[in-house]
């Protein structure tokens, strides 16, 4: 007879929480395809499935509100321990700067999975613009910071790259326009410079007709029609085009999503939370 495996337990109660795979697979560090994977695994040893499809998330069938409860209390129950019995036991308190936009919602799932695994760490979360994280940085206010550069520096740790592109509203047409209505950031930060430059070296009448603190902010304008945006492809969806090259532009540089630290010596909770990041960000599987 099979056995119920405590790792697959975990990847049912993250799924079962979150409300979809997708979701579920980012809160415990692991790809959508390999948490389906074990979700089939669980659903083979118990011989009926555990979720329904909804929309575009998951409920659960009855099998897997009998699971549920007992799948909690299991994998709970082992964090308890293995934090009781660890000689590794972090302590200590650490100011952590997060990018209010860019990787919001995987940022706050490692913030919540580090605290359940580190519950002695005193966490001081900045969730800000990040264009002042690396000034933080070198004034000791910030122990780690998570931000956006057009070129990393030789002590910022690359997470993720992501890269730039022009997007419009697939409802709507600008390559008539005379002069071109773009939405861009209202702050000083390299986003805002690189999009001014693409349309200087295009050499065509634009105007700036909608500024925004925040990545969503641009999103919407652009979403709404009434202007093109310079934005990552990760924000790409159904209801947004990649209009760059019928427009004239050319190409620009990626994104860098980086982690960086203030240079002090290295605490408990700074190394536990760079290996969180690490792990959630360039983890294959």
């Amino acid at each position: 007879m099979e056995s119920l495996d405590s790792d697959l337990l975990r990847t049912f109660v993250a799924v079962a929480e979150a409300g979809s795979v997708t979701d579920g697979a980012a809160r415990i560090y692991r790809s959508q395809s390999a948490t389906s994977l074990q979700i089939k695994r669980l659903e083979t040893i118990l011989g009926r499935p555990v979720f329904e499809r909804h929309g575009r998330g998951v409920v659960l069938s009855d099998t897997g509100r009998r699971l549920l409860p007992v799948a909690q209390d299991v994998t709970a129950r082992l964090d308890a321990v293995l934090r009781d019995i660890s000689q590794d036991v972090v302590t200590g308190k650490l100011r952590l700067g997060i990018p209010d936009d860019h990787g919001q919602a995987k940022l706050t799932e490692i913030i919540a999975a580090f605290t359940r695994h580190h519950p002695k760490v005193e966490l001081d979360v900045t969730c800000a613009l990040s264009t002042g994280f690396p000034t933080a940085l070198d004034k000791g206010s910030l122990d780690l910071a998570i931000y956006e550069v057009e070129r990393p520096k030789k002590h910022e740790e690359v997470l993720f790259e992501d890269p730039t592109c022009w997007m419009s509203s697939v409802h709507r047409d600008f390559s008539a326009e005379e002069t071109l209505p773009v939405a861009v950031f209202d702050h000083a930060c390299w986003w805002r410079d690189v999009a001014i430059a693409a349309l200087k070296a295009r050499g065509k009448p634009y105007r700036i007709v909608y500024s925004s603190q925040s990545v969503s902010g641009v999103i919407a304008a652009v979403d709404a029609g009434i202007a093109i945006g310079l934005l990552g492809r990760s924000s790409l969806h159904p209801g947004l085009s990649i209009v760059g090259k019928s427009l004239g532009f050319k190409s620009t540089l990626a994104s860098k999503l980086v982690m960086a630290e203030n240079g002090t010596l290295e605490t408990g909770p700074q190394n536990a939370m760079k290996a969180a990041i690490r792990a959630a960000f360039l983890a294959k599987v």
